[in-house]
């Protein structure tokens, strides 16, 4: 398991510092690195974040103004030279805050604590999450949609990829996309459906998936731009 992270922080300095830490965790993965929360709000419509480095003090839009404009919940660390700010950056329900500068020892406790939280809420989810049925060697067996990497066209078959492993159903694309939920999956390409969830980035002809590139047509590309945004 790792977290997709960004790193949030006007100065070149610690900038470096927390990306450095990032870098060197195994458990983590740098999405990118910003000085300004208007770019990493970019960044956060094509790409998957769990986790935000974040300082406060910042120019034309400071952290907590930054926190206000997320639509989505995520885990925050408050990385900050000012104290006084604690108080305040409670209301976030922060995962941690940490005092510059920052340690090797502070930032490991830090992380431990998003992994945790992580792992308890991916529980929570596996229990209660969205899921469909399908029949695979003829077992009939339930899988969360959340894990759902991309369905690919395969002869008379479809085969579903997940996070852990391939199953070859009896079905056609058109039968099988009317199954999921269409905020969360789109077809890309005539032999291709997505979990937009799982998008890493993407060009005018390949979206990008972990190691894997997925064909994009041309006459889909707008509509992946547009859910997107909307996401």
């Amino acid at each position: 398991m790792k977290l997709n992270c960004l790193v949030i922080e006007d100065s070149a300095f610690q900038r470096m510092i927390v990306v450095k830490l990032v870098n060197n965790n195994p458990q983590l993965h740098l999405v990118g690195e910003f000085s300004n929360a208007i770019e990493a709000r970019n960044c956060m419509k094509i790409h998957d974040v769990d986790l935000i480095f974040l300082d406060i003090e910042m120019p034309i839009i400071n952290g907590f103004s930054f926190l206000e404009g997320l639509k989505k919940k995520l885990q925050i660390i408050f990385v900050t030279a000012k104290a006084e700010y604690a108080l305040r950056a409670f209301d976030y329900s922060p995962t941690d805050y940490i005092k510059k500068p920052v340690t090797l020892n502070r930032f490991e406790i830090a992380v431990n604590r998003a992994l945790y939280l992580h792992q308890l809420e991916h529980n929570i989810k596996e229990e209660t999450g969205e899921h469909i049925y399908i029949k695979s060697n003829l077992k009939k067996l339930k899988i969360f949609t959340a894990k759902i990497k991309w369905i690919e066209a395969f002869g008379d078959y479809v085969k579903v990829v997940t996070e852990d492993s391939n199953h070859l159903v009896l079905s056609t694309m058109k039968s099988f996309e009317a199954n999921l939920n269409q905020d969360k999956f789109i077809r890309v390409h005539k032999s291709y459906i997505i979990n937009i969830d799982k998008i890493e980035r993407y060009n005018s002809k390949f979206i990008e998936i972990k190691t894997s590139k997925i064909p994009l047509s041309r006459n889909k590309k707008e509509d992946l731009i547009k859910i997107l945004k909307a996401d």
